[in-house]
């Protein structure tokens, strides 16, 4: 019976998709459009995604809790509840763009706990893998700049502060462009990091099997996703600007750092 749980969740997870697809809407152009199809969405993927638990609870004969992937999946629909409810009550739209990104991640990830079949060519298996590392570098250019933009904007906060008067910084733009460069380009990395991500994890599952999430570059990488969401929330919807926002992106740039040394194997280089 559990295989017919995994293709209810893997709807629902398709379903969940279109709450990502708003929460890239408001990022990018700061529209709504979406929002209505996506909480549609989201309660119709709730709905397959109660059915896939307990069909997945019948052939257990217990409640589907007993590894990551059942726990992912068991924390998808409670976010997707939680969010349903604070919403009536409160009409707290803005927390979308947390809560979308979260519930379409988790389940996604609990939908991943049987095996699936192998590739169907070796084309396929190659043009995955190339879509996840471009995405991935555009992504770390996003960030890149971003941090780069955190560290300009520190810079020239200091210098109109303490009205100091350096050559080398006289030609900084203001504070206000700075700010636009750090909100786009803070989008801009997000939404390719979050493609290479789900690219990436799919690209693993279907090569090695239930083993991906042992990896610990996976982990890592999930981790640093998660700073990076949190950072671009706090930025759109929390009104995050100059110095807290700059400092932020600073730290994730540390993650992402941490991140890539995992994926390229720099370990033995920084083992006792």
């Amino acid at each position: 019976m559990h295989e017919m749980s995994v293709v209810w969740l893997r709807a629902a997870t398709v379903l969940y998709a279109v709450g990502l697809a708003h929460a890239f809407a408001v990022m990018l152009f700061r529209s709504t459009r979406l929002y209505g199809y996506a909480l549609s969405a989201l309660r119709a993927g709730i709905l397959l995604h109660c059915v896939a638990l307990v069909e997945l609870g019948i052939a257990l004969r217990h409640l589907p809790a007993d590894n990551f992937y059942e726990t992912s999946s068991l924390c998808g629909l409670l976010l997707a509840l939680l969010y349903l409810f604070v919403n009536r009550l409160y009409r707290f739209e803005s927390l979308s763009l947390i809560f979308f990104p979260l519930i379409f991640l988790m389940t996604l990830i609990g939908a991943m706990e049987f095996p699936s079949g192998t590739w169907s060519s070796p084309r396929v298996r190659d043009a995955w893998l190339l879509f996840h590392v471009l995405a991935v570098l555009v992504g770390y250019a996003g960030l890149l700049l971003t941090a780069a933009g955190s560290v300009f904007y520190l810079i020239q906060e200091r210098r109109l502060k303490t009205k100091q008067s350096l050559a080398v910084f006289e030609k900084l733009p203001p504070l206000g462009t700075l700010d636009k460069l750090i909100s786009r380009s803070m989008t801009f990395g997000f939404i390719f990091i979050t493609l290479a991500l789900i690219a990436g994890t799919i690209w693993a599952y279907v090569e090695i099997g239930t083993r991906w999430i042992t990896e610990p570059k996976i982990v890592v990488s999930l981790a640093t996703w998660f700073f990076f969401l949190v950072m671009v929330y706090l930025r759109v919807s929390a009104g995050w600007r100059g110095r807290k926002a700059a400092v932020m992106a600073i730290t994730v740039l540390g993650f992402s750092a941490l991140t890539w040394a995992a994926h390229v194997g720099l370990r033995p280089l920084i083992a006792p």
